[in-house]
């Protein structure tokens, strides 16, 4: 089996080719378990990061050129995952980046998957900013879709095409909808959810942290790991699993800004919890308001997606994989 991860050198990118390349296989069309043959990661940044592994080729280029994913894509390829976007600050701030990376890439991507014959299966990582406006307490898998940013607009339009695709028989498409990823390592990225990390990551590693949001802003959390754990669930669902309806609102934790502080408290101590300071962002808020804080998730469970246990037990998991022992505040 040939698979192609597109923001192959993003941080969901890296995770999920080195978790392929632990599990070895994927589930083939008809079922089966099938061995992983060759990973291709493709993405406009260098392959510095590239696991060290024979089974792993690197692509640095634009995705939004034809000839750079004709290059990874071909009759043999059998899954993709298709990871690469402009996140939600970047494509509102950069109106035509956005649509290249998020929209128009996406499309280009469908086009070559029907022009090469290969009738991959291809994972498409949505995002909660397809939602927005006047939403319910908790969004249903019908609540219509009305996003408020050029993020969420081009992962919404990135949604239909695929699904179309798929009702032709162009691709087998799987879209899953990811909640905000939280905590993810290294520093600060474009994203306006960028803080569902910080408020955490940065008090953990002695740094003041800014929550740019009242501390009663919802936000719809999922983990590195389950997050990794849900693309590969979607992955291997069976077509018929899905029905007509290739679209699944992911597992997650609904918290407030300030319930992820008091998590960090309970697991860190106050000291660490008291090194976030809240100064409100009308710009962050203004975005991070638009989008669902809680969703109905009854048909992911259904289908068998994982879920985090708790926020407690995520700020934990960072820990223990992120922060050296001499870093590690003695946990509660």
């Amino acid at each position: 089996m040939n698979v192609v991860i597109t923001g192959g050198q993003g941080f969901l990118g890296r995770r999920l080719a080195a978790t392929l390349l632990r599990k070895g296989t994927l589930r083939g069309p008809g079922g089966t378990e099938e061995a992983i043959e060759r990973i291709t990661l493709v993405d406009s940044a260098a392959a510095a990061a590239a696991p060290d592994d024979p089974r792993v080729t690197s692509v640095a280029g634009d995705i939004t050129v034809a000839a750079v994913l004709q290059r990874v894509v071909d009759r043999d390829t059998a899954s993709i995952f298709h990871l690469a976007a402009v996140v939600s600050g970047m494509a509102e701030a950069d109106f035509d980046l956005g649509l290249r990376v998020n929209l128009d890439a996406t499309r280009l991507l469908l086009d070559v998957c029907r022009s090469s014959g290969a009738h991959p299966r291809l994972v498409f990582a949505s995002s909660v900013a397809v939602y927005g406006g006047e939403l319910p307490d908790t969004v249903l898998d019908s609540t219509a879709l009305t996003p408020q940013s050029s993020y969420g607009t081009q992962k919404a339009i990135g949604e239909l095409l695929i699904a179309d695709c798929t009702r032709r028989g162009f691709v087998d498409g799987r879209i899953l909808r990811l909640p905000t990823i939280s905590v993810r390592p290294g520093t600060p990225n474009a994203a306006a959810s960028s803080f569902a990390s910080g408020i955490v990551r940065e008090p953990l590693n002695g740094i003041e942290a800014v929550c740019p949001v009242d501390p009663a802003t919802r936000v719809w959390l999922l983990s590195p790991a389950t997050a990794i754990a849900c693309l590969v669930a979607g992955h291997d669902l069976p077509a018929e699993a899905l029905g007509r309806r290739p679209i699944v609102n992911l597992p997650g934790l609904a918290m407030t800004a300030g319930a992820m502080v008091a998590a960090l408290e309970r697991v860190a101590g106050a000291e660490v919890a008291r090194r976030v300071r809240w100064e409100r962002d009308p710009r962050i808020e203004a975005i991070v308001a638009t989008w669902p804080g809680a969703w109905d998730t009854t048909r992911a469970r259904a289908l068998g997606f994982p879920c985090d246990e708790s926020f407690d037990a995520v700020i934990r998991q960072y820990i223990d994989e992120q922060l050296a022992p001499e870093q590690r505040t003695p946990t509660r």
